[in-house]
């Protein structure tokens, strides 16, 4: 079964991500993006035309889905609940539960849901749905609870869900097999570093707590996001600037983070206006950096004891000057950069500490589309075999 692609779709309100791989070789047979979907004057009407244009697409780049045939459709779907955390068959109950979601993702599960529904009027294969929120179901109680009232919590199914679950998992299974021991017995840190940020912390491939809460708002400092602020912030914006909810809403979603600080949400230009001693962009970097080593050391004291630190995404993949900024003085608690190590470019897991380190310290590219292959096909095996 695997030997077949599987078509990975991210869609988004106004876009459709695809890429089509094979779980077991993890070839990218082809891989695109569809953009402006029913937007003003944009040839893409909706997401039913999305698939038609993304078939085009395919048959350009030389793949015809009829001939090499489909083993399945998996969705990335951003939020999950509390309820829907394992890869799921999606049927009509599913798709319902999954629309049941959209006051937890507003913005992000109702684009999900127009994909879902044109991919299975347009493919006739199982279609599975890979949850962002699913690797963080195994979260503490105690971390995954807000202290705020409990029947309300309950209620409206208030607590910490965490994101980019698919790349913390992936990527911890990853350092495992790079530092070649047993998932099992490694306890680890994995920084997704892109233009959303998020960490966590894993003891024996199960997350014990991540940055990220009941949206992906909370937590690290990000392209366009605040990270954590005061809650009064609404309160205190809202009475001396007369802002509403969707304003403070958009203020600290799309104007705040980087952006807000610095006037570029993209790590490489603020990286470049602090070459040129732009003030601005040196606090924004400072800032960035401080939240970081806030999270790891909160991290480093739940766990109790780290073995790997991993590095991901755009930036954590990327930017040497970031991460040696965030193992500097913190040697004396076993984090060490090695600056050679550091600066080698790669598209392989690496190692960038020292031998003999205390802790192994790694950049480890993440592959989400891939996971969510692999964890569709896994599925279906099992539905298979039993």
């Amino acid at each position: 079964m695997s030997d077949l692609p599987i078509l990975v779709l991210n869609a988004g309100s106004s876009s459709l991500k695809y890429q089509l791989v094979v779980p077991e070789t993890a070839e990218v047979q082809a891989k695109g993006i569809i953009e402006r979907i029913g937007e003003p004057g944009s040839a893409v009407a909706d997401h039913a035309a999305a698939m038609q244009a993304m078939t085009k697409d395919l048959a350009a780049a030389g793949v015809d889905l009829d001939v090499t045939g489909l083993c399945a459709v998996g969705h990335r779907v951003v939020h999950g609940g509390p309820d829907l955390s394992d890869p799921t068959i999606i049927d009509d109950d599913v798709l319902n539960e999954i629309k049941d979601l959209i006051p937890l993702a507003p913005l992000h599960n109702p684009g999900a849901i127009s994909g879902i529904e044109a991919a299975r009027a347009e493919f006739d294969v199982p279609h599975v749905a890979i949850f962002d929120t699913a690797f963080f179901n195994t979260l503490p109680a105690a971390a995954a609870t807000y202290a705020i009232p409990r029947d309300l919590a309950q209620s409206y199914r208030i607590r910490r869900y965490g994101f980019h679950g698919t790349s913390h998992q992936y990527v911890s299974r990853a350092a495992a097999e790079l530092v070649g021991r047993d998932l099992a017995e490694l306890n680890q840190i994995v920084l997704h570093l892109g233009n959303g940020c998020s960490a966590s912390a894993i003891r024996g491939g199960l997350a014990i707590d991540t940055s990220m809460g009941l949206t992906p708002l909370q937590g690290l400092v990000m392209g366009t996001r605040s990270g954590d602020v005061d809650p009064g912030l609404h309160t205190f914006l809202h009475n001396e600037l007369g802002m509403t909810i969707a304003e403070i809403d958009t203020l600290l979603n799309k104007q705040s983070g980087l952006k807000g600080m610095a006037g570029v949400n993209d790590f490489r230009a603020l990286e470049e206006q602090r070459s040129t001693g732009d003030g601005a962009a040196q606090l924004a970097f400072e800032v960035y950096v401080h939240r970081l080593k806030h999270y790891i050391g909160a991290y480093l004291a739940l766990l109790g004891q780290l073995d790997v630190l991993s590095f991901t995404a755009g930036v954590g993949e990327n930017s040497p000057s970031l991460r040696a900024a965030v193992a500097d003085g913190l040697d004396v608690l076993g984090f060490v950069v090695d600056p050679e190590l550091n600066d080698v470019r790669s598209n392989f897991a690496r190692v960038i500490s020292p031998d003999g380190a205390p802790i192994t310290i790694a950049v480890v590219p993440t592959n989400e589309e891939l996971a969510i292959a692999r964890e569709t096909a896994a599925l279906l095996q099992s539905n298979s075999d039993s």
